[in-house]
């Protein structure tokens, strides 16, 4: 090697790196994942969620929770809407909105005798999955996609839903 040439072979062209592309790729995955993540919260909540927030028309009316078992918990309905019929005997899930001996107001599952908490307690309740969901999307955002500020947001708006429901019931 003559001493006042450079050390690098020949000039073959601009050098191409795999770097772009494997960003593309962890930021398409990462987005994918998250937005997986966001689907199944509302799928999960809306369940129950589309029965509270879209009443009109439903029957609703209160149950006075006798017995639980299991992981259901029955009871009488009283009607409160017009054209809605009393029942003796309806079905709601026991969870830690449900206790013996209370009474809550519900509404009645289309073609059934099931019945879901309504009101602010049981919207907020329905919602839990997505409170959840949004905690867990927060961390994917936060370390997959490098976006500390929406990250942060994703998980304040969790925290929010998850601490309100705690307080409401």
């Amino acid at each position: 090697m003559i001493p006042a040439m450079p050390a690098v072979a020949a000039h073959r062209g601009p050098r191409r790196s795999a770097h772009p592309a494997l960003r593309f790729g962890q930021l398409a995955a990462m987005g994918v994942v998250t937005g997986l993540i966001l689907i199944a919260g509302v799928w999960a909540s809306w369940g129950t969620a589309q029965h509270v927030m879209l009443s009109k028309g439903r029957e609703q009316g209160t149950i006075a929770v006798r017995s639980c078992s299991g992981d259901v918990c029955t009871g009488p309905y009283t009607p409160v809407s017009p054209g809605s019929k009393a029942r003796s005997h309806v079905v709601i899930d026991q969870s830690v909105a449900v206790e013996k001996g209370r009474t809550y107001t519900v509404t009645v599952k289309p073609g059934s005798d099931e019945v879901v908490r309504s009101g602010p307690a049981g919207l907020l309740y329905a919602w839990v999955p997505l409170g959840g969901a949004l905690l867990l999307a927060s961390v994917v955002v936060a370390g997959g996609l490098r976006q500390a500020r929406a990250a942060w947001l994703m998980a304040g708006a969790g925290l929010a839903l998850l601490t309100a429901t705690f307080l409401v019931l």
